[in-house]
């Protein structure tokens, strides 16, 4: 399966509609579009992933490498996920704990003020 991406603004915030696979064949798609998205000067960007079918270490690394640009340039990430086949991901990785997590476009848009992964550490991968 191809990776598919998708921009739209939702008020201040950029909603990067991801679907499909992300993987080490597609993942610099979804990270060339992140910095093209930051560099145009996205500050709010919320990653819709409930259309993604697989996400490997590759992908996950793709979106750590997103939260820290995006901190370091005052900004935001948000991640958009229902499935728990990429929530347990995220567990497993403890990285439920770096990125915030929602439900909802709606959710992640609403909650624009906390986020409790820009305290987290991060290191230095991508």
């Amino acid at each position: 399966m191809e990776l598919s991406l998708s921009a739209r603004t939702v008020a201040e915030h950029t909603v990067l509609e991801v679907g499909g696979e992300v993987d080490v064949y597609t993942a610099p798609e979804l990270r060339t579009r992140l910095v093209e998205l930051a560099t145009a000067g996205a500050r709010s960007v919320v990653v819709d992933l409930r259309r993604v079918e697989f996400l490997d270490s590759t992908g996950l690394g793709v979106l750590v490498g997103a939260l820290k640009r995006l901190h370091a340039a005052g900004g935001r990430l948000a991640l958009v996920a229902d499935h728990e086949r990429l929530l347990k991901i995220f567990r497993i990785t403890a990285l439920d704990r770096v990125f915030p997590l929602y439900a909802s476009v709606d959710a992640a848009t609403a909650a624009s003020g906390a986020d409790p992964g820009t305290g987290a550490d991060l290191g230095d991968s991508e």
